[in-house]
């Protein structure tokens, strides 16, 4: 745990192992069955790149796009590493945080409080979301020796065993089905990044941006994380403290102007590829997983309803119910633009960040096909 990191504005360390603590246990799986989950995943995730690639053309044939590890993890092991990715992407912000912190020995105190107590907290919170994620590329994954990344110094495919498993189980679906039908997603993830270079760094630089616009006391952040945290333990708004400012997620408290702008970006980019990631494994769906009306149905029906009122307020102060809104607006988009132009002049969308679809264009694809396809036949 020493490459993650010690103490600062977060206390990194003490954030894993909170959260490995008070996550729940995975569902009741024999050691036999554990393994043969892993290998069936693993398989399903290997499987699921010709099936990709074949169907979104977005990797010429004859290329070979970077090399990314495909790791099958259990929640302990999601934890891991997006705290690894977090303290990569928040270092600007902290650093930045760290420095307005009162000098002399008594801001070095309170300082190392404030990070033990924030490490609780945010443990807290991924002790929630790691229960509930099947899967995720990690696009800036730092590369440690427990979780290898690619060569280039980033990216790696995570999928989470027994939230799958838990999830197949919940839904009652065909297991394999249900898998195999996860990974397409998750390929299709991994395929956007590898077969489209610059993606990466536009992401990156766009999350920089970002954060180096955030302008915000320390205790205002550490307020809203306590916030978030409280509801994990029951703990509502005081009575009275209600309207707008109770519905606000943690991203929405902290925008500047200038952030909304580059949120903006952020949001159409990240409903395009969550979109597009459902698009496909839904395309491909059909000819590979022969359960996969069945299950879009339940999930999609899982998805909208939640776990219950806590998970719906803990959803909407994470802004979980923004990426909701993603992956059913992107679905949208790509679905008409590839009904009106086709897959290979959808495809465009990924020449350059001038051809990403903006915020608007994704409410209005016809609007994107006239940007990009109108005036480049002009």
């Amino acid at each position: 745990m020493t490459s993650i990191g010690g103490a600062g504005m977060v206390d990194w360390n003490l954030a894993v192992a909170t959260a490995t603590r008070l996550v729940r246990p995975g569902p009741e799986i024999s050691r036999e069955d554990a393994r043969a989950v892993v290998a069936e995943l693993r398989r399903h995730a290997k499987a699921s790149e010709e099936h990709v690639r074949g169907f979104t053309r977005m990797i010429p044939e004859g290329t070979e796009p970077e090399d990314t590890p495909v790791l099958v993890v259990d929640r302990a092991g999601w934890i891991k590493a997006n705290v690894a990715g977090f303290r990569e992407l928040l270092r600007p912000l902290l650093a930045k945080m760290e420095s307005r912190r009162p000098g002399g020995p008594g801001g070095a105190v309170v300082g190392a409080v404030g990070g033990k107590v924030t490490g609780v907290e945010l443990g807290m919170l991924l002790s929630f979301l790691a229960s509930r994620i099947l899967g995720q590329y990690e696009t800036f994954a730092p590369a440690t020796r427990e979780l290898p990344g690619s060569a280039e110094g980033g990216g790696r495919l995570l999928l989470v065993a027994p939230n799958i498993v838990h999830v197949e189980r919940e839904l009652d679906v065909d297991p394999h089905d249900f898998r195999l039908w996860v990974a397409l997603h998750e390929e299709t993830h991994r395929t956007q990044f590898t077969g489209v270079p610059w993606l990466r760094d536009h992401l990156r630089g766009e999350i920089q941006t970002f954060l180096d616009e955030t302008d915000v006391d320390p205790m205002t952040f550490l307020e809203r994380l306590r916030e978030a945290a409280q509801s994990l333990s029951g703990a509502g708004r005081p009575e009275g403290e209600k309207g707008e400012e109770g519905g606000r997620s943690l991203v929405d408290v902290v925008q500047t102007p200038a952030q909304r702008e580059v949120l903006g970006r952020l949001t159409a980019v990240m409903s395009l590829l969550e979109g597009h990631a459902d698009y496909v494994m839904d395309g491909v769906g059909p000819e590979v997983v022969g359960s996969v009306a069945e299950i879009r149905e339940k999930f999609q029906k899982r998805r909208a309803q939640g776990a219950g009122r806590l998970d719906q307020a803990l959803r909407k102060l994470l802004g979980l119910e923004a990426k909701l809104r993603q992956y059913k607006d992107g679905e949208k988009f790509v679905r008409s633009v590839v009904d009106e132009v086709g897959m290979d002049g959808f495809n465009r969308v990924w020449t350059s960040p001038n051809t990403l679809p903006t915020k608007a264009e994704i409410a209005k694809p016809a609007e994107w096909v006239a940007r990009v396809h109108r005036k480049a036949e002009s």
